[in-house]
């Protein structure tokens, strides 16, 4: 990307960035600042994070293709370039990947120096210390280049002030934090799928690399996580074909709807590639060769007993996984104390509604759609319990969104 930006002077400075490499962009402009990025810099970046950079229909000018060659010369990309002829863009790629696993192992072996210190301080003193210490070790997980770790201890900043029994829970992300640390810095030991989970916890990007499955997907959910930094929208798939589910997730800046949006109970004719990881449930969506439409499958539903095990498998290949996607075939929300359960019509079994769900909107269209009689859920299924997102009434009937 490129822009002028107008200053005092006659000339506009020049600023161009390349992204194409997340790790480690690339970025010059005309001005005289001597801080590297300049605020141009990261001006044009926050513009296009929000939407505000037009894709541009003409060639670039002149002056931005000549920056792109001359860069292309510095990393040795272009044939002649160097002592050795062809490209050599795999051999930068290859050090920049190897000086920011460097990083991230330097990270990781503070982490585990910060998590033992706690533990021989004793739990409570984070409770004392408050937040400060754990935003400012979240920040040089950032410096790291390991935004999963900077996101994981973020967490654990917030659980002392979370209520009753916050110590038990804090050991516990305590516990999974040092895992993850200890999962990094003995890759090499793990299996090939397993390690690609791990890489992805830490925060390492990597293209969808399974062969693109053609299916029509029928979208089971969306919904939004909104951050002060990021909104997040998680869109899952059910494959009537194939019987696989995917996740799909986009991203828009903080307050912006991110650009992906789906119809839920509608289907599409759609290629999905597979992310590498445990499970491999996340996708990337790639062509689609019609338009959603109306769709009268449904996912097949399993007891809650069922769903239960399902996620207790899931953790067998990710311990750090929260939930994972099931359809509940015939459950009645019933409430259960101060909370809610959703009750298998045919077992004598329930699953708890996780606390976050208990408050929204959704749980009393679930109730209402219910009336007392079976209905089939879909949602997440973890171990602060059970996310409903979807909803069916038995026999026909359209999907209601409970999200």
């Amino acid at each position: 990307m490129w822009g002028l930006c107008k200053d005092s002077g006659g000339e506009p400075y020049r600023t161009v960035v390349d992204v194409a490499d997340a790790s480690a962009p690339a970025f010059a402009c005309s001005c005289p600042s001597r801080t590297a990025p300049c605020g141009h810099v990261l001006g044009l970046l926050l513009l296009w994070s929000g939407g505000e950079v037009p894709a541009a229909p003409d060639p670039a000018p002149d002056w931005v293709g000549e920056w792109r060659a001359g860069s292309a010369v510095r990393e040795g990309t272009v044939e002649g370039a160097g002592s050795a002829p062809g490209p050599a863009a795999p051999e930068a790629a290859r050090r920049r990947a190897e000086r920011r696993a460097a990083r991230i192992t330097a990270g990781a072996t503070e982490l585990e120096q910060r998590l033992a210190d706690l533990l021989r301080a004793g739990l409570a003193t984070a409770e004392q210390q408050g937040y400060g210490l754990w935003e400012e070790t979240a920040a040089r997980m950032v410096d790291a280049q390991a935004p999963g770790l900077a996101a994981r201890v973020r967490e654990l900043g917030a659980i002392p002030a979370s209520g009753p029994g916050w110590p038990v829970r804090l050991l516990e992300e305590c516990a999974l934090l040092h895992l993850l640390d200890q999962g990094w810095l003995r890759r090499e030991r793990l299996p090939d799928g397993l390690a690609a989970t791990v890489r992805s916890r830490i925060g390492l990007p990597a293209p969808a690399d399974g062969p693109p499955v053609r299916d029509h997907w029928l979208v089971l959910a969306q919904h939004d996580a909104p951050d002060p930094r990021l909104t997040t929208r998680r869109i899952w798939l059910y494959g009537t074909a194939t019987h696989r589910t995917a996740l799909l997730l986009s991203y828009g800046a903080a307050g912006r709807a991110p650009d992906l949006s789906l119809p839920v109970g509608l289907a599409l004719d759609a290629e999905v590639s597979a992310y590498p990881g445990a499970g491999r449930l996340r996708g990337a969506l790639g062509e689609q060769f019609a338009p959603p439409g109306p769709a009268s499958a449904r996912p097949p539903g399993v007891t809650t007993r069922q769903a239960a095990a399902r996620y207790g498998e899931a953790l067998r290949e990710d311990p750090w996984l929260d939930a994972v996607p099931v359809t509940l075939g015939r459950v009645v929300p019933v409430p259960d104390g101060d909370s809610w359960q959703l009750a298998d019509a045919d077992e004598d079994t329930a699953l708890p509604l996780a606390p976050a769900a208990r408050s929204r909107p959704g749980l009393w269209r679930l109730v209402a759609l219910s009336g007392g009689a079976p209905v089939t859920v879909f949602g997440e299924c973890g171990h602060q319990g059970f996310t409903p997102l979807t909803a069916w009434p038995q026999g026909e009937g359209e999907a209601v969104p409970l999200h």
